[in-house]
C-alpha cells in the first residue's frame, strides 16, 4: 500500500471515529445528526419550478443534506458505515495525490444545499477541512429563507411563518378581526382558510347587486363561522384530546368533518354535534382504545 492510500485509511478511520462521537453527544437529539432528505423538505417547501445556476463555489457548511445517500452519512457529512470505506478512501488518495475530480452536483434550496452527485467528495472536503467546493448548482425556487441549523421541524415552522405572514399581508386578517393567532402546526393550511373566506363571500354575495368588498367577506366569515366553531373547540376542551394541534388545525378538521357528515345523512347537523362527534372519534382517547385493543389482540 502507498503513502496516500495509507493516509487516507487513516483518514476514513478518523471519520469513522467522529461520527462515532457525534452519535454519542447527539443522542438525546437524533434528527440533529442526521442529514437533510431533500425529498421530505421538498414536500414542506412545495419549490415553484427550478433554475439552473451553473458553476458555484459552494460553502462547504452549507450543503446540509443529499437526494439520496441522507442515511449513509451524518449531519458533518462523516461516514456511518464501514462499507463506505472503499469509495470515501479511492476519493480521499485523488485528494492527496491533486486529481482534480468532476465538480460535484448540487441543489439549492432557500440558501442551503442538496447534493445530488458526489456525497463522497463532500464528506473528504470535509473532513480535510476544505471552506468551498466547486459544484454544478441547480436551485429550487422558494422564496423561504433557511439556516444551517435547522431540522426538519425548525424547518416546517420557518415555513408555516412565512405562509402566516404571507396570508396576513395579502388578507389584511390582522386589521379585519384584530387576531394574530391563526396558527398552524402544519404548511399549506392557509390556503384552505383563503378558500373558506371566497367560498362564504361567494354564498353571502348572492342575491346582491354589487359585488361585497373582499374585507367584508373576511370579517363576516371570522365572526359567523371561524369564530363560533373556535368558541366550540374551547368550550369542549379539544385542544387537550389533540396534542401538538392548534385551535385553526381543529377548526379546518371539524369543517371537513362538519361537511362529511351533512353529505353523509342528508341532514342539518350543527357544528357543536359535528365538533363532539369529531372529537370522540378521533381525539385523544380514541386513539388510547385503538392502541389498547391493538395491544390486546397482538398479545393473543
Amino acid at each position: 500500500m502507498d503513502v496516500h492510500a495509507e493516509r487516507a485509511e487513516e483518514d476514513f478511520s478518523r471519520a469513522r471515529t467522529r461520527e462515532f462521537l457525534t452519535r454519542i453527544q447527539g443522542f438525546l437529539v437524533p434528527s440533529r445528526r442526521n442529514l437533510l432528505s431533500l425529498e421530505e423538505v421538498r414536500s414542506i417547501l412545495r419549490p415553484e419550478g427550478e433554475t439552473y445556476l451553473g458553476m458555484q463555489a459552494v460553502p462547504i457548511d452549507r450543503i446540509v443534506g443529499s437526494e439520496g445517500r441522507y442515511r449513509d452519512f451524518n449531519r458533518h457529512f462523516l461516514p456511518r458505515f464501514d462499507h463506505l470505506r472503499p469509495r470515501w478512501v479511492r476519493v480521499d488518495v485523488a485528494h492527496y495525490k491533486d486529481v482534480i475530480l468532476p465538480p460535484i452536483q448540487l441543489y439549492e434550496v432557500g440558501g442551503l444545499y442538496f447534493v445530488r452527485d458526489g456525497n463522497h467528495r463532500v464528506s473528504v472536503a470535509r473532513m480535510q477541512g476544505t471552506r468551498a467546493i466547486d459544484a454544478e448548482v441547480v436551485s429550487l425556487n422558494t422564496k423561504v429563507s433557511l439556516e444551517p441549523g435547522m431540522g426538519l421541524e425548525e424547518l416546517r415552522k420557518a415555513v408555516i411563518l412565512y405562509e402566516k405572514g404571507q396570508f396576513y399581508r395579502k388578507t389584511g386578517f390582522r386589521d379585519a378581526t384584530g387576531d394574530d393567532d391563526l396558527n398552524f402546526s402544519a404548511p399549506g393550511q392557509y390556503d384552505i382558510i383563503l378558500n373558506h373566506i371566497l367560498v362564504h363571500k361567494y354564498f353571502i354575495n348572492q342575491g346582491k347587486p354589487e359585488e361585497i368588498p373582499f374585507r367584508d367577506a373576511l370579517e363576516s366569515w371570522y365572526r359567523t363561522v371561524y369564530a363560533p366553531i373556535v368558541t366550540v373547540i374551547r368550550s369542549e376542551r379539544m385542544e387537550a384530546r389533540f396534542p401538538g394541534r392548534t385551535p385553526a388545525d381543529l377548526y379546518v378538521y371539524i369543517v371537513k368533518h362538519w361537511d362529511h357528515l351533512k353529505r353523509k345523512y342528508g341532514l342539518p347537523v350543527t357544528v357543536h354535534s359535528a365538533a363532539v362527534d369529531f372529537s370522540h372519534r378521533y381525539g385523544q382517547g380514541f386513539r388510547e382504545r385503538v392502541r389498547g385493543a391493538l395491544a390486546a389482540l397482538l398479545g393473543r
